[in-house]
């Protein structure tokens, strides 16, 4: 859809599944004052001040920090780097988890992400509630997948450093790497932990991946919403079609986001035309409501699966088949991640990525935080090891798509 700017790569984000790529540690700045045998007073902008008069007060509080670090600091200064930080910094003071700033370096390997190439072992990961770093799944054929990482496998160290405490973004960054070298792995497994060497290599992430079950239906599973993904999907559903596929499952479990226009156009395959696929409501309180353009080529019975990973541009696609009843959504209860980001880029090829909208199902329900919840609840119940792995929410997908 051009609409959404695809062709100015003003992406709209949504969380971000996570592949190993991409961004550097967020560094938060803080302000205070400081005395080293003389008293230093570091300037602070009052709560009531504007951005113009709080942005002055941060240049002075630069300078005096500038002051200190010449005359005291005894290491060496990346002044790239600090200024790098200090704007990370400035960006992080929003709290808001999905806003951040990028340098050139780092925009560029996140859009060879989003195109589904790049460098790194190849794992989806995510951070469940209690803050640990999850393996979602290693992608097939990947370094991760040959070297035996497993889904639930929990990060505790790369490199012989600790992860604890950090995000996915702070751990992808430690990850990758060039091709052709190494990182150490520190996993816990079934409260045991293991040690793995893995591989870095050139990874092409192939979104979509499908097969004919029994009783004439399809599936397909949707790993992330990267660039082309809805192009593959089409392709997926048409040779199921013409193997004779009369009914389907689209598997959305663990698939953490990506492109809006993605999910968008896989919507717009199924949902009738001049239906509300999605509302956005931005920062000025103005309403967007985006409708389906084309004639659907999908028109037949389905289940999504879903469970607590799929968030964002897999909750649009979800809250969209379900307002619209297309769909039977089975599972568990999504991610709850209902923000659009818009990304702007500087002069110096550096970007902001910035919320600044917030979207709402067909149906004006909120998902930002909440999730949505599956028209049938099931739980994935973890095998123990050795025992035959079970899908209970696939299967109970098949079963009702069965009747």
């Amino acid at each position: 859809m051009e609409s959404y700017q695809r062709k100015q790569l003003i992406y709209k984000c949504v969380l971000s599944t996570i592949l190993v790529a991409c961004v550097t540690a967020v560094v938060t700045f803080y302000v205070t004052y400081n005395s080293l045998g003389r008293n230093h007073l570091l300037v602070m902008g009052s709560s009531n001040e504007n951005g113009t008069e709080n942005i002055s007060a941060i240049s002075t509080n630069l300078k005096s920090f500038r002051t200190l670090i010449d005359e005291y600091y005894i290491g060496d200064i990346d002044e790239q780097k600090m200024m790098d930080e200090t704007v990370k910094g400035y960006v992080n003071g929003l709290e808001d988890e999905y806003s951040e700033y990028m340098t050139a370096s780092e925009w560029e390997d996140y859009q060879a992400d989003a195109l589904g190439n790049y460098v790194g072992i190849g794992i989806y990961m995510s951070q469940d509630t209690n803050g640990n770093i999850v393996i979602l799944e290693p992608m097939e054929e990947s370094p991760a997948e040959a070297v035996g990482l497993k889904s639930g496998d929990i990060i505790i160290e790369v490199d012989s450093e600790s992860v604890i405490g950090s995000n996915t973004q702070e751990v992808a960054s430690k990850v990758k790497g060039e091709e052709g070298t190494k990182t150490h792995l520190k996993i816990l497994r079934n409260n045991e932990y293991l040690e793995f060497d893995v591989e870095r290599k050139g990874i092409k992430v192939y979104h979509v991946k499908s097969e004919m079950k029994e009783n004439q239906i399809g599936y397909i599973k949707l790993s992330t919403f990267d660039e082309g993904c809805s192009a593959e999907f089409k392709t997926a559903f048409e040779n199921l079609q013409a193997q004779g596929a009369q009914k389907l499952v689209l598997d959305l479990r663990d698939n953490t986001g990506g492109l809006v226009d993605e999910a968008l156009e896989i919507a717009d395959m199924m949902i009738p035309k001049g239906q509300t696929m999605l509302l956005t409501v931005d920062s000025k309180e103005n309403k967007e409501v985006t409708k389906a353009e084309e004639e659907p080529i999908i028109n037949m019975d389905m289940v999504v699966l879903v469970n607590g990973y799929s968030a964002s541009a897999s909750e649009i696609l979800v809250g969209a088949l379900k307002d619209n009843q297309k769909a039977t959504i089975v599972g568990k209860k999504t991610y709850g991640k209902g923000v659009i980001q818009n990304v702007f880029s500087l002069t110096d090829g550096s970007v902001l990525k910035l919320t600044t909208a917030e979207y709402f199902t067909p149906n004006e329900v909120k998902i930002n935080k909440i999730g949505i919840e599956p028209d049938v609840e099931v739980e994935d119940v973890p095998e123990e090891e050795g025992a035959e792995e079970i899908d209970e929410q696939l299967n109970k997908g098949l079963e009702i798509l069965q009747k």
